[in-house]
């Protein structure tokens, strides 16, 4: 076959690769501890668990907890005391970040979802506004043909 040649780049190229990796490891360290003031807190509530997740202004995720990771099993992380300790954990989080003010965002129709928002402006976060953003089919799927037995 032959011997294949590989192009070796010269040590100024290997030089600017190293110190752009640096710098950018360097942003990416920093980044998550910076104070920020203001963020979002979506919480998602079905029937068979809570998550909640916890982004900055832009729409970054920080962090998020669910009632699985706080040790609930089955049938009992879709309770409103599970999804009040996720959100107990969660505004820890946030105040680790320094956040203060939470715009809440509610997805789904399990029962955590009151007590989850009632825990979260109970554990010192100033809650701005709550949005309901569960989706709503218009019309939906065509539903299927009558079973004929």
């Amino acid at each position: 076959m032959g011997k294949k040649r590989i192009i070796k780049p010269t040590e100024e190229e290997l030089l600017k690769e190293t110190e752009k990796v640096e710098a950018k490891a360097k942003k990416e360290i920093k980044e998550p501890f910076k104070k920020i003031k203001e963020g979002k807190i979506y919480i998602s509530s079905s029937y068979n668990n809570t998550i909640i997740t916890l982004t900055d202004s832009q729409g970054n995720v920080l962090g998020w907890r669910s009632a699985g990771t706080i040790g609930f099993k089955g049938t009992k992380k879709a309770t409103p005391y599970a999804a009040s300790k996720v959100a107990e954990a969660m505004s820890q989080l946030a105040q680790k970040f320094g956040i203060e003010k939470i715009a809440v965002l509610v997805k789904g129709i399990g029962s955590g979802r009151e007590s989850a928002i009632r825990s979260l402006a109970a554990r010192g976060l100033e809650v701005v506004s709550i949005k309901d953003i569960t989706p709503i089919p218009h019309n939906g799927c065509r539903p299927p043909k009558v079973r004929r037995v």
